[in-house]
């Protein structure tokens, strides 16, 4: 039987809202919900290291079923940042992390002058319904690194990658194409087709 409420290993509501659309019929708990406090550093050297990190410490605080992601952008002219350090890129005058317009303005700030300008999402998700029984996914979607913000539905990155069959940026889709699209809807998809078919 497929499971029908799941935590999910995040604080992030943007996050949680746009996977409560990618897992239809899945009511996705955050460790808030159920009181549980949960904070996991991201010191992993992979997208992959870093989900399943977050699903299982979660996992072993509350012994039910777990989801966790993690995601970030890959620009090739620099060498493939900021990676897995996405959340993390950049840093203010304090030493304190970026919010999402001064992180992009900050990309866009090293990419001055640079012509190539290709870039890809990856997104990783780990599932664990029980006691070493867990699956992952990761997926990608290749675009290009946009020279200003564009568009209003999406967060972090999302205003900067444009998509070249659309010639827009994500967050200039509406949530449907985002998600039919998107790296984390590939990867979502594969998740789902595992919990379906759960026995």
């Amino acid at each position: 039987m497929m499971a029908t409420e799941i935590l999910f290993a995040s604080n992030n509501d943007h996050k949680r809202r746009e996977f409560l659309r990618l897992f239809p019929g899945v009511s996705l708990l955050t460790p808030r919900d159920i009181g549980v406090g949960f904070d996991f550093e991201e010191n992993g050297e992979t997208f992959l290291a870093n989900a399943q990190g977050k699903a299982m410490a979660l996992f072993q605080a509350a012994r039910r079923p777990v989801i966790a992601d993690d995601s970030g952008l890959c620009v090739r002219s620099l060498g493939g940042k900021p990676g897995i350090l996405s959340s993390r890129f950049g840093a203010g005058p304090d030493g304190a992390p970026l919010d999402a317009p001064r992180r992009n303005a900050y990309l866009l700030n090293l990419m001055k002058g640079i012509s190539d300008r290709e870039a890809y999402f990856v997104c990783c998700i780990v599932l664990i319904l029980g006691e070493a029984r867990w699956l992952a996914a990761q997926e990608t979607v290749h675009g290009s690194i946009a020279h200003e913000p564009r568009g209003e539905n999406g967060f972090g990155y999302d205003p900067l990658f444009v998509l070249p069959d659309r010639g827009k940026t994500i967050a200039e889709l509406p949530n449907h194409e985002k998600d039919a699209i998107s790296h984390r809807g590939r990867a979502a998809r594969r998740v789902m087709a595992a919990l379906r078919s759960e026995d």
